[in-house]
């Protein structure tokens, strides 16, 4: 059978690659909360929603695919997701390698993490022409992760890379701007949309 971009999309929105999908996020998100258990165990209760990143990330991908897979839709979780799947799984491959380039090894629990966030993002980007938001909904998940970089970098909530403790006014500089980056490519994928499948 030929390999056409009708086809990819088929099996992309198939219900049994979404159930699929949904497992395997389902899985990585309940890791990704046992991954920040530690850093939760010395956070404050008023912060505790604000500092496991990825996996909160891969909860809202959680609710879109459930919904899809029943036959909606749920245009906030959509546009969370975009957003907060390419932002952290962008930013978790930067610290990683960052930290690689510091120490000269992040061992093989590094590399997976490098690899399992490169995977976050690209879904989130994969799925553009089938998120039905509005600008509304962007606004809304602006407002969340502009918050979230304020919690991170005002309040002291980052995630914690120790060997990169040096630099933690650089990478909120960076974090900022790759939410706005992140926000600006919601936008952008509401013009997309008409030129991709749905």
């Amino acid at each position: 059978m030929q390999i056409t971009r009708a086809n990819i999309w088929y099996l992309l929105t198939h219900k049994s690659f979404l159930i699929l999908l949904l497992v395997i996020n389902l899985l990585g998100t309940i890791y990704g909360y046992y991954w920040y258990g530690w850093q939760l165990a010395i956070t404050e209760p008023i912060f505790y929603i604000f500092v496991p990143d990825s996996p909160t990330a891969s909860l809202f991908f959680c609710f879109v695919l459930a919904a899809w897979i029943v036959g909606k839709s749920w245009p906030l979780m959509e546009v969370l997701a975009l957003v907060t799947l390419v932002k952290y799984g962008l930013w978790a491959d930067v610290m990683n390698i960052w930290t690689f380039v510091e120490t000269g090894s992040i061992g093989w629990q590094g590399w997976m993490l490098v690899g399992s966030h490169f995977a976050m993002a690209v879904q989130a980007v994969l799925y553009i022409g089938k998120y039905v938001f509005t600008y509304w909904h962007i606004a809304v998940a602006a407002v969340w992760t502009l918050h979230n970089d304020v919690i991170d970098y005002v309040f002291g909530q980052m995630p914690m890379y120790r060997d990169l403790a040096d630099y933690t006014n650089y990478i909120g500089y960076f974090t900022f701007w790759l939410s706005i980056a992140c926000i600006f490519l919601a936008f952008f994928s509401m013009r997309w949309r008409k030129y991709l499948p749905n």
